[in-house]
């Protein structure tokens, strides 16, 4: 998968995985890696799928409607691509915390719902709930962050309370934090992010 590696000066913190919105690439989110973990490595990564010429992590048949078929193929892709990447640049594949915004928190979340340890933590801008039906797997302890609009038009305030309840569920610690700019990642959403971070991630 295409994708930027920048290595950090601190090699215990966190790896940050990047996910950008669709439209997006995997340049849009590296200052706000910088913010959250500055010593942090990053590894941010492009969608495979083009949707009108715009990158994204998975298909859709709508506005709001996943093609869960291609959700579960391409979850399975970058769950695969990650371990490579850890194995490629000599990273702690324990240590990854994952932060996306929209499409991108949306396949962050989908690595959540199909794969135990797959992430140490998340922080998910604007997410909505990958699929339902499916049991998740084993999420005790692992630290969430949700960032979300109370008049967001794509992702409403149902739906994330939905994602929440069954993280929570699943045993993960979530913390939502609202918003009111719509769907937009506000830098005060940003900021809330990187003190959640340093709550849970810093000692």
């Amino acid at each position: 998968m295409k994708h930027i590696f920048k290595q950090g000066s601190d090699s215990k913190a966190p790896v940050l995985v990047m996910f950008h919105g669709t439209g997006g690439t995997e340049q849009d989110l590296l200052g706000l890696a910088e913010l959250i973990s500055p010593t942090s490595s990053i590894l941010s990564v492009r969608g495979n799928v083009l949707e009108n010429g715009m990158p994204r992590f998975f298909r859709r048949i709508a506005e709001g409607v996943f093609d869960e078929e291609d959700l579960v193929f391409r979850t399975t892709e970058l769950y695969d691509f990650l371990d490579q990447a850890a194995a490629d640049y000599g990273l702690d594949r324990s240590n990854f915390v994952a932060v996306g915004y929209s499409n991108g928190a949306n396949i962050a979340g989908s690595l959540l719902f199909h794969y135990a340890r797959s992430l140490r933590g998340a922080i998910l801008h604007h997410p909505m709930v990958p699929r339902r039906g499916v049991k998740l797997p084993d999420l005790a302890g692992v630290p969430i962050f949700i960032g979300a609009g109370e008049n967001d038009p794509i992702c409403s305030p149902v739906e994330t309370e939905e994602l929440e309840e069954l993280f929570d569920k699943a045993g993960a610690l979530v913390d939502v934090h609202w918003e009111r700019a719509g769907h937009r990642l506000t830098q005060t959403e940003a900021e809330a992010a990187a003190q959640w971070f340093k709550l849970n991630f810093v000692k």
